[in-house]
């Protein structure tokens, strides 16, 4: 018994056999044994996201005493479902861990451990600190500010973050950070073509239905134009030029005065 709990307290892919998650895809394995602080996760929908996080986010709080673990998504709703799911595989445990305090959105471990779903809203969640782990469902649609309200949340703990998204245009921090986050994130892509339970008629029937726009998006985790743009993003982008100096500067004294950054220019000589 100890060696076997003390397996799953290393091995997250041997936690999620016990708990019934006994065959996972490869980007799965790969995502439960991630090490690092940072990850995204590009996946098709109905790929998988959401159980795999939930799995990550109980880990968390059963093998690290004292954590908090912060759900976050586009609507209140979809923060709800996350965490049925960590419910879910909660009450699947051969011994269920004590619940101080249990109800739909957020529950309390024996061991000081916290899972918590957050509304949606940025003005609504800056009193949470010390997360060790953030997990932001359906990233591309989540409004910017609320991701860089929850971002100085893991200032002091030094905690992991991730964002799980299948993509919804060239925008938002999704995409910046998939496209321009450099080196501090770890990206997983998985699109439907990987997924073997998907059978190839339905997708088929799934492109005929939404067409390229939709089908590329959500089955093949591709970033494609917004439907409203006017011109493409790589036009915009590649007509940009840095050695371009603004016609008209703001004068620094001004700048320091009103404490407001300049859109353009630079803030000093």
């Amino acid at each position: 018994m100890i060696a076997d709990d003390l397996r799953c307290a290393l091995d997250p892919v041997a936690f999620a056999a016990i708990i019934g998650f006994t065959t996972p895809d490869p980007w799965q394995i790969r995502a439960l044994r991630w090490p690092g602080k940072r990850l995204l996760e590009n996946c098709h929908r109905q790929g998988g996201k959401s159980t795999t996080a939930a799995i990550l986010g109980l880990h968390t709080a059963l093998y690290y005493p004292g954590s908090l673990v912060l759900l976050i998504s586009a609507s209140s709703r979809q923060s709800s479902e996350l965490f049925r799911k960590v419910s879910d595989f909660t009450d699947r445990l051969e011994h269920k861990p004590e619940l101080p305090e249990d109800n739909k959105l957020s529950c309390e471990f024996s061991n000081g451990s916290r899972i918590v779903s957050l509304p949606s809203s940025e003005a609504t969640i800056r009193g949470y600190s010390g997360a060790r782990l953030i997990i932001e469902d359906e990233a591309a649609r989540v409004p910017d500010e609320l991701y860089y309200a929850v971002r100085p949340m893991l200032a002091v703990s030094g905690g992991r973050l991730i964002l799980m998204s299948t993509p919804f245009g060239k925008r938002g921090h999704f995409f910046q950070e998939w496209t321009k986050g450099g080196g501090n994130w770890e990206r997983i892509e998985s699109p439907v073509t990987e997924n073997p339970r998907i059978s190839t008629q339905f997708l088929a029937e799934e492109r005929a239905s939404m067409g390229d726009w939709w089908f590329n998006q959500e089955y093949l985790c591709q970033f494609v134009e917004t439907s409203d743009t006017l011109f493409s993003y790589d036009s915009i982008m590649g007509a940009l030029d840095k050695a371009v100096q603004p016609l008209f500067q703001i004068p620094t004294g001004a700048v320091e005065t009103s404490g407001i950054k300049p859109l353009f220019g630079r803030e000093g000589p």
